[in-house]
């Protein structure tokens, strides 16, 4: 079936949109993808209610307003009527996320954008999984795994947003996936501090500075690089550490350590692998950071290469995944499992939305 995915990611940039073709096992096509970015005042708006702060509900609802006028003039452009998508998967904006005490929050009212869309909208993907004990992320493993069919193995995905998450793909398509540590959040958030843009252009900061080893490793003694995964991370979950390790630092040098904060992490992921991979390919907002993908070539010891090597759409693979998953939740299929985010045993999950 004709599926839509719609994310919003931990890095704040906007909203993802893709189609995809697919049973909920296979990938039998891809199609059109874009990315709408937020303006300045819904993004200060996001992050304000980081945390379940401030007015969630006000915010909650004009982000569902911007996902269905997203969807509207794309479907529009690409001269798709509504009646042909059989379903949208609806990811919302994360503002909260704490497994241990089973709870995860993803604003994104899924009956109003099934109103406002005319599309049977599948919404709050983690929650099921978060109440029977796992970690409600990483969600998107088993699309890597469908997309990834016909590739050598083991392979790694690493998604580089505001969190990095890792799926790790053995020969006979068994999964392990969890998240690595901070992505671009740390970096992203230093920039707009010390430059008032929003991320580190083309790594231009980091590249002009030094890297603080001692910081790299006092950075790595942070106890959730004890924990045995599958684990998952909250998008600010390193911020205080982090800030106080780069305290004085120029601009430049604290750029660098902070990339460099990502690599290592990444790094250090690696040896909870079952077996070496034979190849990294990386996704997400990290992969256009020439600095980040340096740093990560230096750090890991197979091959590291965007996704577009192998004809992936790095910029659209997470909107693709939840089209994906909603394709699955209507089939009652698991999204996850005992080692991709821990639950106890392989679990469905998502809410249905008719308009």
């Amino acid at each position: 079936m004709l599926a839509l995915g719609l994310m919003s990611g931990t890095s704040l940039d906007g909203v993802d949109v893709a189609l995809l073709d697919t049973d909920g096992a296979t990938v039998a096509g891809v199609g059109p993808a874009a990315t709408v970015p937020y303006g300045a005042e819904q993004r200060l708006a996001l992050m304000g209610v980081l945390g379940g702060d401030g007015p969630v509900a006000e915010v909650e609802r004009e982000l569902t307003l911007f996902h269905a006028q997203v969807v509207r003039d794309f479907l529009a452009e690409h001269e798709i009527h509504a009646a042909d998508v059989a379903v949208a998967g609806f990811h919302g904006h994360t503002i909260l996320h704490a497994p241990a005490e089973r709870r995860t929050w993803q604003i994104g009212d899924g009956a109003l954008l099934a109103a406002e869309i005319g599309i049977r909208v599948v919404n709050d993907f983690r929650s099921a999984d978060v109440a029977a004990g796992g970690q409600g992320a990483p969600l998107v493993p088993v699309f890597h795994r469908a997309l990834a069919s016909g590739l050598e193995m083991p392979l790694a995905v690493l998604n580089l947003g505001g969190v990095g998450n890792v799926t790790w793909i053995s020969e006979n398509g068994s999964l392990l996936a969890f998240d690595t540590g901070p992505g671009n959040a740390l970096i992203d958030d230093w920039a707009l501090a010390h430059t008032g843009k929003p991320v580190d252009v083309d790594g231009q900061l980091a590249a002009g500075g030094r890297v603080n080893r001692d910081a790299i490793e006092a950075f790595l003694h942070h106890t959730y690089f004890d924990r045995h995964p599958p684990k998952s991370l909250d998008r600010d979950e390193f911020h205080a550490l982090a800030w106080e390790l780069v305290k004085g630092a120029s601009a430049e040098d604290g750029a660098a350590t902070l990339t460099a904060f990502t690599a290592a992490s990444v790094a250090l992921a690696a040896y909870s692998f079952p077996r070496p991979v034979k190849r990294w390919l990386v996704t997400g907002g990290g992969r256009r950071n020439p600095e980040m993908m340096k740093s990560l070539t230096r750090a890991l010891s197979a091959p590291v290469e965007a996704v577009e090597a192998v004809g992936w759409n790095g910029d659209a693979l997470e909107a693709q995944a939840f089209a994906f998953l909603a394709v699955r939740s209507l089939a009652g299929m698991p999204l996850t499992y005992p080692q991709t985010t821990g639950v106890p045993a392989a679990l469905t999950g998502g809410r249905l939305h008719t308009p």
